[in-house]
């Protein structure tokens, strides 16, 4: 594809895409430790712990950020900015299988 959309969805509650500045992983660990803040694991405000302390603080997470982007393709790539990455964003504390889908619509 030369030119169009990418539409990426993640099939999720739990975990969010983003896309973020890619060159300095202290970001990453930043924005871990201000939702860590924000909605943390075993807060006894939660009542939906039904696969642990981190399933709710997971879901409001998601919900403050996002589970779909749309990149634009210019001249074959992805249009995004020098420090700019798509990352799948795990709010669980272990790892779990993420499933992801694409749309593409262009020439």
């Amino acid at each position: 594809m030369q030119k169009g959309l990418v539409t990426l969805h993640l099939l999720h509650t739990s975990a969010s895409l983003l896309i973020q500045e890619n060159a300095d992983p202290d970001v990453r660990g930043d924005l871990e430790r201000f939702f860590a803040r924000l909605a943390p694991d075993g807060d006894p405000l939660f009542r939906h712990t039904v696969e642990g302390d981190d399933d709710m603080p997971a879901h409001i997470r998601t919900a403050l950020t996002t589970v779909n982007v749309s990149i634009p393709v210019s001249g074959g790539r992805l249009a995004l900015g020098t420090w700019q990455g798509i990352y799948l964003w795990e709010h669980r504390s272990q790892p779990h299988t993420r499933r992801i889908v694409a749309h593409l619509l262009g020439e």
